[in-house]
């Protein structure tokens, strides 16, 4: 996949994701109400890149990973909170993107978690 894909998608769904989350904060949106909006959020970036040429899987990786490259603080919360390393929270929270993709796109869980982590890797802080 394109560096160039990640690289599209993370400064959009950033945005739109910070929208969310001080509405989130600010009471505006409950739990529920923001699940909702998040959820919506990752298909229309995944449909922006889809109708722009990307492939499904190639845009549903691009969406996941960017997704947790922006969730770091809260990964590197969890991870503290539990006591365990970062990596360990990263690692289950890749494998779960990754599960979702395998399921929806017919391709091995290995492959996608190979890619998410590849994403991860070079986009995390």
């Amino acid at each position: 996949m394109s560096r160039d894909l990640i690289e599209l998608i993370l400064p959009r769904l950033a945005r739109r994701l910070n929208r969310q989350l001080r509405r989130y904060r600010s009471g505006r949106l409950d739990d529920k109400q923001f699940s909702i909006r998040f959820e919506e959020l990752v298909q229309q970036q995944h449909a922006w890149l889809a109708n722009r040429g990307y492939s499904e899987l190639d845009s549903a990786v691009a969406v996941h990973g960017a997704v947790l490259v922006l969730s770091g603080p809260g990964l590197r919360a969890e991870a503290e909170e539990q006591s365990v390393p970062l990596e360990v929270v990263e690692f289950r929270a890749v494998r779960a993107a990754a599960a979702d993709i395998a399921e929806h796109f017919g391709v091995s869980q290995k492959r996608a978690t190979r890619q998410i982590s590849s994403l991860v890797a070079n986009y995390a802080d």
